[in-house]
């Protein structure tokens, strides 16, 4: 089964190293304490719509973007598994949710 929130965390997670951030600096940002976010990314806690929203804006990303980014992880993970399982690392799945992000923009263009 996927954790959605595990699927939070590390989307998350990769939008901060992308960035190049540290923990303290995005928790700072965001207003919220250093362990919390770090649970929030390991996928051991469930965050709000108001923290994720707030970890977003810290990260400059749009909410509706990073739900996109988790939503395309998980459509991956029920077609490319046959079964839901746990999603652990977004890198064994970077190239097919890129095909998956091509379609949608492609998809949303028409």
């Amino acid at each position: 089964m996927v954790l959605l929130r595990r699927v939070i965390g590390d989307t998350l997670r990769a939008q901060r190293l992308a960035q190049r951030r540290t923990l303290r600096e995005v928790s700072t940002a965001a207003r919220v304490s250093l362990g919390y976010l770090s649970e929030v990314e390991r996928g051991q806690k469930e965050a709000s719509s108001e923290l994720l929203s707030s970890i977003c804006d810290a990260l400059g990303v749009q909410l509706s973007e990073m739900l996109r980014d988790v939503s395309d992880t998980i459509a991956i993970a029920e077609s490319s598994m046959g079964v839901l399982e746990p999603v652990g690392d977004l890198e064994m799945v970077s190239e097919p949710r890129a095909r998956v992000r091509a379609a949608h923009d492609v998809v949303a263009a028409a």
